[in-house]
């Protein structure tokens, strides 16, 4: 009977929470670009005559429902809003990590300030959500615990356009019809007003538009003059290095990408010979292929937003989304910098008899580790935003460090240095976050 009882209670409690309004706060969350959520504030939503015939729309929509419909308003409704974006941005670089780490922080950043000035706008004018307003009307999907307007998953495709149509100008077109199927998936679905999408993809838009004019100044187009310092224990690869200017681009939280720049690299002919006496068993050849060939964070990051349902919370999910993406581009920042401030060697160019496990070794100088270093800075990030899980991250990131170790593509000095340069990073990060407003819970308040 006690049990029964318990049961009923925390149903009770789980059906008053989810009339709660979602994020009420979120509106006036610190941005990254834009100056604050109101300063792009929407006007207020169309009158009740207009809101009456788009009613009329929705009820139409409703009766023509099929299965490519419904197959459509399934795939958007997956994860978060800005979750089939993440993939998608994957795929344009052609699955290369390195290529779309600028590009991830750029849309998520954009997404994140669209989505508190979405919030913004919606806890001003509080629309109803269509099924709500008129008892006539039944939504395919469970009705989202914010009010309708604007949008949150048009603003999220109107964000992520705007930033993947500048990084991908030729494709463009084709990207924004992506986006607006995923406008109009939630009309068809009936959680939205036709106006609550279009306003939606127009702020989106804004805010993608105010990123890029940042993106367009961060000196990622900055050109390498081709010049090499030569001599002993220096990188000699003769293949074009990847993004020698990356370490001069501008970053999010760090003052400059110097800012944890390490001292030297030791002379390697210890940790040369650590790396040639200790035996590769399957186990480490196999961890030192799957972290050489997969981006493992994105996919965990994915999966914790589910655990915690935070796919359903749009403001919390976006800002996850963008810090771990700042934390990795930081990251990579800092690394690069470092990496072409010393032009360190890699150890078959140190040791031509030495043959690596992973018989690609990247173009790029050898001190730190890229994978240390970024993998740190997000496992960091992912330790403060899901705390039951920061020792199981970091020793992720240890994992992802010492494969580069394990394929012989690093020595043991490249990875200390670069987690340490990681952690130091993901703080900063942590630093942002912690006074962006979110941390500060609301009260729950029945509606």
């Amino acid at each position: 009977m006690k049990t029964t009882l318990l049961f009923i209670a925390l149903g009770t409690l789980a059906l008053g929470q989810s009339r709660a309004q979602l994020e009420p706060r979120a509106g006036s969350w610190k941005t990254w670009v834009i100056p604050l959520g109101e300063a792009y504030r929407l006007p207020p939503p169309p009158n009740a005559t207009a809101t009456q015939a788009e009613e009329k729309t929705l009820g139409s929509m409703q009766r023509q429902r099929d299965s490519a419909t419904i197959q459509l308003i399934d795939y958007w409704n997956a994860g978060a809003p800005g979750y089939r974006w993440q993939a998608a941005i994957e795929q344009l670089y052609g699955g290369f990590p390195p290529a779309w780490i600028r590009g991830k922080a750029l849309m998520n950043v954009a997404v994140y300030d669209a989505t508190v000035a979405a919030w913004n706008t919606k806890t001003t004018y509080r629309r109803p959500r269509p099924s709500t307003h008129n008892k006539t009307l039944t939504p395919y999907l469970a009705v989202p615990d914010s009010p309708s307007y604007p949008c949150e998953h048009a603003v999220a495709a109107g964000a992520a356009a705007a930033i993947l149509g500048y990084l991908f100008p030729a494709k463009a077109d084709s990207i924004r019809q992506v986006a607006e199927r995923a406008c109009r998936s939630r009309v068809l679905a009936g959680v939205v007003y036709p106006s609550d999408s279009k306003a939606g993809f127009e702020l989106g838009q804004r805010v993608g538009k105010a990123v890029v004019e940042l993106a367009k100044a961060d000196g990622a187009d900055a050109v390498w003059d081709g010049k090499r310092p030569t001599g002993t224990g220096l990188w000699n690869d003769k293949r074009p290095p990847i993004q020698p200017m990356a370490g001069g681009c501008k970053p999010w939280v760090l003052t400059a990408g110097n800012q944890f720049r390490p001292g030297p690299p030791p002379e390697p002919a210890g940790d040369m010979k650590e790396l040639k006496q200790v035996k590769k068993s399957p186990a480490a050849i196999g961890r030192a292929f799957y972290w050489a060939s997969n981006d493992y964070w994105g996919d965990a990051l994915d999966q914790k937003l589910f655990e915690h349902n935070l796919h359903m919370n749009p403001p919390q999910a976006a800002r996850a989304y963008a810090l771990v993406s700042v934390a990795a581009q930081d990251g990579y920042i800092a690394c690069w910098d470092a990496k072409y401030a010393y032009w360190s060697i890699r150890p078959n160019q140190y040791d031509s008899t030495y043959v690596p496990p992973l018989l690609f070794t990247p173009p790029h100088p050898s001190y730190p580790s890229g994978h240390a270093t970024i993998s740190t800075a997000r496992a960091t990030v992912l330790g403060y935003l899901f705390p039951e899980a920061a020792a199981f991250f970091m020793n992720k990131a240890k994992e992802a460090a010492e494969s580069r170790f394990e394929g012989g593509v690093h020595f043991r000095v490249d990875n200390v240095v670069g987690m340490d340069m990681g952690h130091k990073v993901g703080e900063e990060v942590i630093k942002r976050a912690r006074r962006d407003g979110a941390e500060v819970r609301p009260v729950l308040v029945q509606k």
